[in-house]
């Protein structure tokens, strides 16, 4: 019988010659520090490995090992449940998922708010739910946004990177053809971009937008939680009459899991009923969802995103003093090596030197572009900042780089 199976094995050898084979690590705890164990296999690691101070997690308040965080996180777990059980539509709604998005809604300046159990599924679900004609997207947008455009069945028209002027190239374009007059436009940008450290000139597209009268959806995914009021870049440049749809997770800066979108009530409402990530999921877990909401308040009432912003600051100047590019203007430092084995090489440098920040290469970034993504967090002290700038010192040395 003729095989027409798949062929892991060389699809896995393949990966191993190109260098881009990866491999998971377990670690004891979410935190500014942990201990990892070798790569998993069949049976439970023991984590007996060196501590070692992380510097790559998207943890960027510290808050997955707060006391108050972890409190709020227990009391929904004893007094509603651990699970959701069923879709938000049949029994899985709950006071604590009203709660959180109360919260979402104020923190975002809208009318409401409904949370999905992923970001990922947050998009998918909603671009495929509002069915634009056609959908304008920044070239480095997350794989979700992507996968979204392609589900709509939407024609996708990508614009340069944070480029609104290319952006109104191709609306004027588009709006030349008499063939489009009836046509409903959306674009879609991150705020933050995760690789890079760029932020999106929110403002710039919001004109473009008006010009055409074209819908915005924003993804705050990196920065829900860091900005004005623990909101985003959109509440920073105070845009939220301007931007129709916001949108991003609860897995970052609020140290729990799931996504959300905020918006105007007629959005939630055709979300509830029209978006399938959203009516054919188990609805977000009570735990997660009083995590999210006790962390989101610990954003907005105390000093935690101050302290966030002065690691950053100490630690960009120092990498910068030392000689390495670090592009961006976020809390994403992006160390840019270029080569892809100097890029390794670095990061295995400070891996010896328990400092975890791995290497980052094509494809998840452009041929010629590796890097090491380096994020504080706000619960790193001084001296850890300190001992991450010795870390790339020694290891830039060992390496060539410096």
């Amino acid at each position: 019988m003729e095989d027409r199976g798949i062929d892991l094995e060389d699809r896995l050898a393949d990966l191993e010659t190109a260098n881009l084979k990866r491999s998971l690590s377990p670690v004891d705890r979410i935190a500014e520090r942990g201990h990892f164990a070798p790569p998993a296999a069949g049976d439970l690691p023991v984590l007996d490995s060196t501590d070692a101070l992380v510097f790559a997690s998207n943890n960027y308040l510290g808050l997955t090992d707060d006391e108050r965080v972890q409190d709020a996180t227990r009391q929904a777990a004893a007094t509603v449940g651990t699970g959701a059980g069923a879709s938000r539509l049949v029994t899985g709604d709950t006071l604590v998922h009203h709660d959180l998005e109360r919260l979402l809604a104020e923190t975002k300046a809208t009318e409401r708010a409904l949370t999905f159990s992923s970001g990922y599924a947050a998009n998918v679900g909603t671009i495929t739910a509002l069915e634009p004609d056609v959908i304008f997207s920044d070239e480095y947008n997350h794989a979700s946004i992507i996968d979204g455009c392609r589900l709509s069945g939407a024609e996708s028209i990508v614009y340069d990177h944070c480029d609104a002027g290319d952006l109104r190239s191709k609306l004027e374009a588009r709006a030349a053809d008499d063939e489009h007059a009836d046509e409903s436009w959306l674009i879609v940008t991150d705020s933050v971009f995760s690789m890079d450290g760029t932020v999106a000139p929110l403002a710039e597209l919001c004109d473009v937008a008006e010009e055409f009268g074209a819908w915005v959806m924003v993804d705050e995914a990196h920065a829900t939680g860091l900005y004005a009021n623990g909101g985003g870049v959109v509440q920073a440049e105070g845009l939220e009459d301007r931007v129709h749809v916001q949108l991003g997770t609860l897995s970052k800066a609020l140290a729990s899991q799931g996504g959300y979108v905020a918006g105007s009530s007629e959005l939630v409402e055709c979300l509830i009923n029209d978006a399938r990530s959203f009516v054919f999921s188990t609805g977000l877990t009570p735990p997660a969802a009083a995590a999210a909401s006790e962390a989101l308040h610990v954003s907005r009432h105390s000093d935690v995103r101050e302290r966030l912003w002065e690691n950053v600051a100490h630690l960009r100047d120092g990498l910068e003093t030392m000689g390495f590019e670090v592009p961006g203007d976020s809390q994403i430092l992006p160390v840019v090596i270029g080569d892809r084995r100097d890029a390794l090489a670095l990061a295995d440098g400070l891996r010896s030197r328990d400092i975890v920040a791995p290497a980052i290469r094509p494809p998840t970034v452009p041929e010629g572009t590796s890097r090491i993504r380096v994020v504080p967090i706000a619960s790193h002290d001084q001296q850890d900042i300190v001992t991450c700038l010795e870390a790339f010192r020694a290891a830039g040395q060992d390496v060539g780089l410096l």
